[in-house]
């Protein structure tokens, strides 16, 4: 009797979710690839491998041209999105290509290791790349913890950086950051207190308090780069994370519906949305930018999280006035369970446009 192999392609029967499933259940996929946390939720999408929710902050925090971290269960996959995992291999054939020459004298991280432990293996194994060929060089310890700091945050950094010449030199007035004098009204400066206390060298390696997820919902009468028209898409960045949706060619008016997740650092920042014009041969025109006070949902969330209200409700608003860039009031609500806000805004430092996105956030035990 001949053995039948697994076989994936059959898509046509078996939804997306479904052979996430079945991917889930391979036996290297059932721990982080990272620290070996069991049931890991998050994938890196463009490495492959199965991550826990600690180690995909991290993930994030590399950048989306090292790793695109997707949730298995929050995010929404396409078979083609699948087929592209499924040809990566998973994560014991991942660990073998880029822990194949890993120094016996490098402790791989563990489920309770710390943030910055995770941060310096993470980075070296998936940026720098230093265990995949063996050299004589990786024998030598690791760096002190300060300069592995620096070294994640300059990394995190010179992907930010990959856009500063197309970011305009003026910065948002306080006043017309969304939620600001919402957040006030919470009596919670908790958060801001603790930014102050933490030193930049530590950017990258802080513990995650929730996820944020953010569905870009469409554009309004944007600004004119191309001529006639624009290719916009948008950069969302929070710290020192930052994802982009899609480019719509040739639309001033374009509908993304593109959700993109966020870690939320501990020192809650705000989300900031910049919108840029796609050029083939030249550098990319900026089309606008606006910032966000997440605070309020975050605080939203952490007071609702263990409710048993099932009916919709609403929790508090932004109230849109000249002192801010709201085209409408953007409220926070209740709904199934779950913590949202819809938010339309003027984009700032650009003669015209509209953005409308919609926020959620998610409990880390998703």
């Amino acid at each position: 009797m001949s053995v039948q192999h697994e076989n994936y392609d059959t898509k046509d029967v078996i939804c997306p979710q479904k052979r996430l499933t079945n991917l889930m259940h391979h036996a290297g996929n059932k721990f982080c690839a990272d620290c070996g946390t069991p049931e890991p939720k998050w994938v890196s999408s463009s490495l492959g491998v199965f991550i826990c929710i600690k180690c995909s902050g991290i993930h994030r925090s590399l950048g989306v041209h090292i790793s695109k971290v997707l949730s298995l269960k929050l995010d929404e996959w396409t078979d083609e999105q699948v087929d592209a995992l499924t040809k990566l291999g998973g994560n014991s054939l991942l660990n073998k290509k880029y822990e194949a020459c890993l120094p016996s004298n490098i402790k791989k991280p563990n489920p309770h290791s710390s943030i910055e432990e995770r941060s310096d293996f993470i980075r070296r194994k998936y940026e720098l790349q230093q265990f995949m060929e063996c050299d004589n060089n990786l024998s030598c310890s690791i760096v002190p913890s300060q300069g592995r700091s620096l070294s994640l945050a300059q990394s995190s950094i010179s992907f930010r950086n990959s856009f500063t010449d197309k970011k305009p030199p003026e910065k948002i007035p306080t006043k017309h950051r969304i939620g600001q004098a919402f957040r006030n009204s919470w009596g919670r400066r908790d958060s801001e207190h603790k930014a102050a206390k933490k030193s930049p060298s530590l950017a990258g390696m802080v513990e995650f308090v929730g996820l944020i997820k953010v569905n870009v919902v469409k554009g309004t009468h944007l600004a004119v780069r191309d001529v006639m028209t624009s290719d916009p898409y948008v950069i969302l960045s929070l710290g020192y994370q930052s994802v982009k949706t899609r480019v719509i060619k040739n639309n001033l008016n374009p509908v993304w519906n593109e959700s993109l997740m966020l870690s939320i650092p501990e020192s809650i920042p705000a989300l900031k949305v910049l919108v840029y014009d796609k050029d083939t041969f030249s550098t990319d025109d900026f089309m606008g930018e606006a910032e966000i006070d997440i605070q309020p949902l975050v605080i939203a969330a952490k007071a609702y999280e263990k409710s048993t209200i099932n009916e919709s409700m609403q929790l508090g608003k932004f109230v849109a006035s000249k002192d801010n860039t709201l085209v409408r009031d953007g409220v926070i609500s209740l709904d199934e369970g779950k913590i949202k806000q819809e938010i339309s805004v003027r984009l700032q430092n650009v003669e015209r446009g509209e953005l409308e996105i919609e926020l959620e956030c998610v409990p880390l035990t998703q």
